[in-house]
């Protein structure tokens, strides 16, 4: 999938539990990744009562905000990434714990209310269209693009084909893995970089730091937090082996905050990883190359592909009127 060539820009949005990022995001050839102008996070409109109403308006103004910032960008369609569950067929928020909404037919309000096509996605599974599309997932028919930060959550890749499950596929954070002490806890209470955090904080009162910090501190003998780390490594690499086993993935392109830990997560990461496997082969970790920008950028590819489609259906609706009208008989 790739952004081609058009007069017209998208408008996309990456929407958070805290914040929104947003930007105009221009058109591209074919491997090119795409400019961005004018990004930017505004604090995410939040709603008890209505929550998938209220961000409908909340993304319907920051349309108008732009539209009269950038008159001389033509805004054909729009990206729109959320949180949570998503069913990408059905156009559904199914669930967003920390955002409130149920099975909320996103897309059919958002074309209603803007008058134009709406792509709407998942926010890691589009951020992973993008580094497939453009990024350090380039070249693999079998991949998991694994996003580790606060939370943790993947899009996997089956013979060159996402797979969604009607929204299912992909949160490997909730599954269960071996927990430190025994017994099992979900993956991301022990891998993730905000699980990081918390257990230090747990264990050493009075730290206000992140993975980061704990990092840092592991580095320079802290017992603790050696042991927090490879705690998460190896919640990590139990999560990729499976995956392996599996589905077969052959490459990990790992994005989040934590893939910004460098060799120190991706060296022992890769030899337990190593361990953990059999007979299978040994998949290639990487880090994501798009960074925080890849949302923005898997939305706009989805736009733009609605557009070419819409393109492609008015050319045969124009050829088959054309050929109905040579073949209608003289009166």
């Amino acid at each position: 999938m790739t952004i081609q060539k058009a007069e017209s820009a998208v408008l996309a949005f990456d929407v958070g539990g805290t914040d929104t990022k947003a930007g105009l995001v221009l058109p591209a050839s074919r491997g090119e990744i795409p400019e961005i102008l004018d990004i930017e996070r505004f604090p995410t409109a939040l709603d008890a009562e209505n929550p998938g109403d209220v961000l409908v308006e909340f993304l319907a103004g920051l349309v108008d905000r732009y539209a009269a910032a950038h008159p001389a960008y033509r805004l054909d369609a729009f990206g729109v990434s959320v949180p949570g569950l998503v069913d990408e067929a059905r156009g559904l928020g199914i669930y967003a714990a920390n955002l409130g909404w149920h099975d909320y037919p996103f897309k059919a309000r958002l074309e209603n209310r803007l008058g134009r096509p709406v792509a709407f996605g998942h926010d890691v599974a589009v951020a992973g269209d993008a580094e497939v599309a453009l990024g350090a997932g380039q070249g693999a028919q079998n991949e998991m693009i694994l996003v580790v930060g606060t939370g943790i959550a993947a899009a996997l890749y089956v013979d060159g084909r996402r797979l969604q499950a009607g929204g299912y596929a992909g949160e490997v954070g909730h599954a269960m893995a071996p927990a430190p002490g025994g017994g099992l806890n979900i993956m991301e209470a022990t891998g993730s970089a905000g699980a990081i955090a918390r257990r230090y904080a747990e264990a050493v009162p009075g730290f206000s730091g992140g993975a980061r910090e704990v990092l840092h501190l592991s580095q320079r003998g802290d017992l603790m937090a050696q042991q927090i780390w490879a705690d998460a490594i190896a919640a990590l690499a139990f999560s990729i082996a499976q995956t392996v086993a599996m589905i077969g993935i052959t490459k990990v392109v790992i994005g989040g905050g934590l893939a910004e830990a460098g060799a120190a997560l991706f060296e022992p990461l890769a030899e337990q990883v190593d361990r953990l496997l059999t007979f299978q082969p040994r998949p290639l970790l990487v880090k994501a190359t798009l960074g925080q920008n890849a949302g923005l950028i898997g939305s706009a590819l989805k736009a733009q592909s609605l557009i070419a489609s819409q393109i492609q259906g008015n050319d045969r609706r124009a050829a088959g009127s054309a050929t109905a009208a040579e073949l209608k008989p003289a009166l």
